[in-house]
């Protein structure tokens, strides 16, 4: 994938960058692995804004992944690398001998017409699009798509351009190191794909505008020093001074910045052996 910038004809235009779809094959989705999305505009049951900043967007239909990939030993062919709006990497349509497409997340320089396996057993080659347990994996090698439990389907490491390695084995425990930097204990038998998630380029996209902006269903965000004191804690007061220079708060009066919010135990901390920054 690359990066696509434009010439300043406007305003907008002079900082825009966005991707340049180049590794897209298919324009339409496969209709048998969509499913209608809903969309919620940040409310609950009751019609209550719970979480802000979010509606309008263009309509979307969801992709079913196989995040599990539970096909085991059962040869799949790459037909074709997709554009997905519901996440941040692309995805790659796969058909079995039996005629079955599934999609899976694509992994960076996976190429179409090229083979892809799920399988449990040692001999299975560490190539890009492989799924394999922990104990067959290399200390090194690039994973992504990662189980947290034995058999519950990837969980973690399927934003566009992550990773995790292995960095040790020891009983029945990997040692592997997050995209966040943290270090954690994951059971040998918990499956990952080999290889970089693919769109490596998307912390480079810069949208340029706020239409961009709402295409996607992000709402605008108003700082809370623009408010009125009824609307935010950190509202009110002439010009920029808000109510003097308060420490940071969200508009519950909650600290923002550096206030520890975890109680009590929580049931991963055995796992985590060196916590991210």
């Amino acid at each position: 994938m690359g990066i696509k910038k434009f010439k300043p004809t406007t305003h907008s235009l002079r900082f825009t960058e966005i991707s340049d779809f180049q590794e897209i094959t298919k324009d339409k989705p496969e209709k048998s692995l969509l499913e209608p999305l809903k969309k919620s505009g940040g409310r609950n049951v009751y019609g209550r804004i719970t979480t802000r900043h979010i509606g309008g967007g263009h309509k979307r239909m969801y992709r079913l992944i196989d995040f599990k990939r539970d096909r085991i030993d059962s040869e799949a062919k790459v037909l074709a690398i997709e554009y997905d709006p519901n996440r941040t990497s692309r995805i790659a349509l796969i058909e079995y001998p039996d005629k079955t497409k599934n999609y899976i997340l694509a992994p960076a320089d996976l190429k179409v017409g090229e083979s892809v396996v799920s399988s449990l057993l040692p001999a299975t080659e560490i190539k890009l699009g492989n799924c394999l347990s922990l104990r067959f994996i290399p200390s090194g090698v690039a994973i992504h798509n990662l189980e947290l439990v034995k058999g519950r389907g990837g969980q973690i490491v399927r934003s566009a351009g992550t990773s995790a390695r292995i960095l040790a084995k020891e009983g029945e425990f990997a040692q592997v190191r997050l995209p966040s930097g943290e270090v954690r204990l994951m059971h040998l038998d918990c499956r990952a794909t080999v290889g970089v998630v693919g769109n490596v380029d998307h912390g480079a996209i810069v949208l340029g505008k706020a239409g961009r902006s709402r295409w996607l269903g992000r709402r605008p965000n108003v700082r809370g020093l623009a408010m009125n004191p009824h609307d935010h804690p950190h509202g009110g007061g002439e010009g920029k001074s808000g109510q003097g220079n308060p420490h940071p708060v969200s508009p519950w009066g909650m600290p923002t910045k550096g206030y520890k919010t975890r109680k009590g135990y929580k049931y991963s901390d055995r796992f985590i052996v060196k916590r991210r920054k």
